[in-house]
């Protein structure tokens, strides 16, 4: 049964159909990507499972928890640490770590927590020194050329950083002095 009126909501794109229909590119992929990955990692367990045994899973799956904990309670100590020196103004110049270390050390922890076997392998890629090193410079890289809100944040503390270091690589330290334009009636009453 029909009224003879025209639909008012027919052809008109609500909020809801508008977000769906701007939501292109990499990110509108990452759905299907995470279902994509959590398949893989199930069918990878159920291949070892018929292979060596259901007791293997569960001991490949308790030992990827065990060492998982231990990383990231490993790096939680190590971050702990020196940010503990760095406020009692004792941390040397050659213990600092590398930009992102501890990040992708406890990113590595939590890939090793997650049960499969892929998620090991990509942990064990963030927590093995040479391939650790070129994942960081990767994302810096990506960070810095992408125009993301981080990214112009990311180059203008980069800069700062460096116009704040002496050329040897130490802090300089110093206080700013304002010259302004003061009268002389208010630079005379200053004790």
């Amino acid at each position: 049964m029909t009224s003879g009126s025209p639909d008012p909501y027919r052809g008109r794109r609500t909020g809801a159909t508008r977000a769906v229909g701007r939501r292109r590119g990499p990110l509108a992929l990452l759905p299907l990507a995470v279902a994509a990955w959590a398949l893989l990692e199930i069918w990878l367990l159920m291949l070892l499972g018929q292979a060596a045994g259901g007791l293997t899973v569960f001991l490949v799956l308790v030992a990827g928890v065990l060492a998982g904990a231990l990383v990231i309670r490993h790096a939680g100590r190590r971050a702990w640490q020196r940010l503990a020196a760095q406020a009692r103004g004792t941390a040397e110049p050659g213990t600092r770590s590398p930009a992102g270390g501890g990040v992708l050390t406890m990113l590595g922890g939590l890939l090793l927590m997650l049960p499969g076997l892929l998620s090991d392998v990509v942990a064990l890629l963030c927590l093995f020194p040479p391939t650790a090193k070129l994942i960081r410079g990767s994302a810096a890289r990506a960070v810095e050329r992408h125009t993301w809100p981080v990214g112009p944040a990311f180059r203008a503390a980069g800069e700062a950083g460096r116009r704040m270091r002496h050329p040897d690589g130490r802090v300089v330290q110093g206080e700013v002095v304002r010259d302004d334009d003061e009268p002389d009636e208010d630079r005379d009453r200053r004790p």
